[in-house]
């Protein structure tokens, strides 16, 4: 494998091995985030199953995501002028 390294993450009880390009620590960092968003979805309605909790985590990734690019984009908008 071409600079890939394997890590096992814990996300939301489950043991996963990812195939990563990134460093260890990346993937932590990245794995640690989707399992508190799924522990943070779970506390707003307890009654999701798995499937929806994985769902609205990743529903609030990508709105977590696209506000970053937005303000980036607003940020290096302002930094023109």
């Amino acid at each position: 494998m071409n600079g890939r390294t394997r890590t096992t993450v814990s996300i939301y009880g489950h043991q996963y091995t990812i195939v990563s390009e990134e460093s260890e620590d990346h993937v932590n960092d990245v794995s640690k985030y989707v399992d508190e968003k799924m522990k943070e979805m779970k506390r707003v309605n307890p009654f999701l199953d798995t499937s929806r909790l994985a769902v609205l985590a990743a529903v609030n990734i990508a709105d977590d995501y696209i506000k970053a690019q937005k303000k980036n984009q607003a940020d290096a908008a302002e930094d023109e002028d």
